[in-house]
């Protein structure tokens, strides 16, 4: 079975001349849509550049949002299957989920976002160095491009994680730069630079790049640098993504330090008992003991020992004011 070929060659003929394509006119693009977005991502990434630490949470959660997104895409790349049996809609629905689902992971957990972000950190280095490399030297096998690719991600993730606030401005202005530079390679309308990596890593001739283009390239460099002084300087001075924990830690023990005295009393604060109150019932009256004594002794005679009981009876109700004797009298005779 004959196999039809793709390309072919002519030979050149007289009267042609060649055509430049670096002194073609720049056309800007016209369609509305596309403009806008690319217009609002520029917006983007100028906040990126010059204000994105102080956004710390937006820039993990819009990390986390890439990266879900980015790798779903690569999945539905390497596999056609999933591509052609699932509808447009199913497939922007689970691309949604998956990378809201990433980026409030990356967004909750700081650590998980560093190490994202230090992924893509190297990726976009790296990517733009080896583009530059790839208009002066072949770059084969595809296996040197990857691992090159990977070796600088690793290296920015393990940085990010040793020095958190300086690759974090690092991060967000060579994003924010890179956004920039896209964007103004999609509204001049030549868009060559996602074209460059996909023939990269496919061991494709990479296409020359005209004076615009680096141009157009240029500008990731040089914004990244303005980004980090600015940010280094006078955004991002002072501020550090940590606070918000530690003046949340601190919230927390003042509460603990005001509720422990209410529920544990301190050990020194003891109850006293009360005072013990006297009161004039509490005292015998003396005639009362008087007569004990003299029932004890035995002495006085019948009818004394009747009037002094009485007598002791009357004193002692007269002196304590209670109505009611100590002890039961009982009437005593001697004989």
């Amino acid at each position: 079975m004959a196999v039809n070929s793709l390309y072919f060659t002519e030979e050149p003929q007289v009267g042609l001349t060649e055509v430049d394509t670096c002194t073609l006119e720049i056309k800007l693009k016209d369609e509305a849509i596309q403009s806008i977005v690319s217009s609002v991502c520029l917006s983007f990434g100028l906040i990126y550049c010059f204000f994105g630490y102080r956004c710390f949470r937006m820039v993990m959660f819009l990390s986390g949002f890439m990266f879900g997104t980015s790798a779903l895409l690569l999945l539905y790349y390497e596999e056609p299957v999933l591509n052609t049996q699932l509808g447009m809609e199913m497939k922007a629905g689970i691309g949604l989920g998956v990378a809201v689902l990433c980026g409030l992971m990356t967004m909750l957990l700081s650590t998980m976002g560093l190490l994202i972000s230090g992924l893509q950190l190297g990726s976009l280095l790296s990517l733009s160095i080896l583009v530059v490399i790839g208009q002066f030297h072949t770059l084969t096998p595809v296996w040197v491009p990857l691992s090159a690719v990977l070796a600088a991600s690793i290296c920015t993730a393990v940085c990010t994680l040793q020095w958190q606030k300086l690759f974090s401005i690092i991060y967000t202005s060579v994003c924010g730069a890179t956004t920039v530079m896209l964007c103004v390679d999609y509204l001049v309308g030549t868009f060559m630079l996602p074209d460059q990596v996909h023939d990269m890593f496919c061991q494709v001739p990479l296409q020359s790049l005209c004076w615009f283009n680096w141009a157009v390239t240029g500008i990731c460099p040089a914004l990244s640098l303005i980004g980090v002084l600015v940010q280094w300087w006078f955004t991002a001075k002072g501020v550090s993504h940590t606070d918000d924990g530690h003046k949340k830690h601190k919230k927390n023990c003042k509460k603990y330090d005001y509720r422990e005295p209410r529920r544990r009393p301190q050990p020194y604060r003891r109850r006293r008992p009360p005072p013990l109150k006297r009161y004039a019932g509490d005292v015998l009256a003396p005639s009362y003991l008087q007569s004990l004594q003299e029932r004890q002794m035995g002495t006085g005679s019948s009818t004394s020992s009747i009037s002094t009981i009485t007598h002791t009876l009357i004193d002692f109700d007269f002196e304590t004011g209670s109505m009611v004797p100590l002890t039961a009298a009982s009437p005593v005779f001697t004989v």
